[in-house]
């Protein structure tokens, strides 16, 4: 253990001394040498992250945790503190200001989520019966629906006769999501939703049904296995979406497709495109099956 301890102090020692050589051989700060030899994306912003964080100033270590609306007079005192010519150096500034708007904005996008996550399904809450009955009418046009609560829902994959037991674990965030996937992309969602009720692995000819009823059985039995109930699925999949924004899994993500703050838009887009990936994935599984009948045949 002491060893670990005095290895650690040395590795932090000699950092520092390679920084300060490196700034007196260039003549450029940490910051500067990031921003001008990275390309501009996740690999850049989290390289400032990460010199920020370790920074020994403590106005460097807080830059990563202020309001987006400090962002720029943050950039100008760390400007003045590395004694920096922002007239000699302007696209330091705009280079700082886009990883700092990431920075702070994925922080502020995870309070925005477990606000959503915390916040528990109300019945009587107005708000909440419109978002559930609009889920609904997204997914199920054609067929009105009975009753509020109904075996209906049932049928887009929850688990009973009232979907609000369902959102338990994820709060109205399973319902923000499952709605924004069904409203922005409505023939997507719809398709996912009538995959998961009718999944075929493969075409069986009426010559194998009357010769081989069994293999008729295990085909109806694999098709169960691979269909999925929808909501249900979806809420797992939020749940799966939030423990990888937490963990920070999801930084490269989004400092990629965000060219400034990743806002709750971007986190339900992630959800549906890994929804949609499901289905992609359950589809190759039942090629992967179908090739494999074929060549047992």
């Amino acid at each position: 253990m002491l060893i670990q301890v005095c290895l650690f102090f040395y590795c932090k020692f000699l950092w520092r001394c390679l920084k300060f050589v490196m700034r007196k051989l260039t003549g450029r700060c940490e910051l500067q040498r990031i921003c001008y030899n990275t390309k501009p994306g996740a690999s850049r912003t989290m390289k400032i992250e990460t010199s920020l964080r370790d920074s020994k100033s403590k106005l460097l270590q807080t830059s990563v945790s202020v309001h987006p609306d400090a962002i720029e007079k943050t950039i100008d005192d760390i400007m003045e503190l590395k004694k920096i010519n922002p007239d000699i150096n302007p696209q330091l500034g705009i280079s700082l200001q886009a990883c700092l708007l990431q920075i702070v904005g994925y922080r502020n996008l995870i309070a925005d989520v477990e606000k959503l996550r915390r916040e528990s399904y109300d019945s009587d809450n107005p708000q909440h019966e419109e978002m559930l009955l609009k889920l609904w009418k997204f997914l199920k046009p054609n067929t009105p629906l009975e009753s509020r609560i109904s075996k209906q829902w049932c049928e887009i994959g929850f688990q009973g006769d009232d979907p609000k037991t369902d959102f338990r674990g994820m709060g109205l965030l399973g319902l923000y999501n499952l709605q924004y996937f069904a409203e922005r992309d409505a023939a997507a969602a719809q398709q996912v939703l009538s995959d998961s009720l009718h999944p075929k692995c493969r075409d069986i000819t009426k010559e194998e049904i009357s010769k081989f009823s069994k293999a008729e059985w295990e085909k109806k039995r694999m098709d169960k296995a691979i269909g999925y109930s929808f909501a249900i699925v979806g809420i797992n999949i939020t749940d799966l979406a939030y423990n990888l924004l937490v963990s920070g899994a999801l930084k490269t993500h989004f400092y990629n497709i965000a060219p400034e703050a990743p806002t709750l838009s971007h986190f339900q887009q992630t959800f549906c495109q890994t929804l949609t990936g499901l289905e992609e994935h359950r589809k190759i599984i039942c090629q992967i099956i179908k090739l494999s009948d074929a060549r047992v045949s």
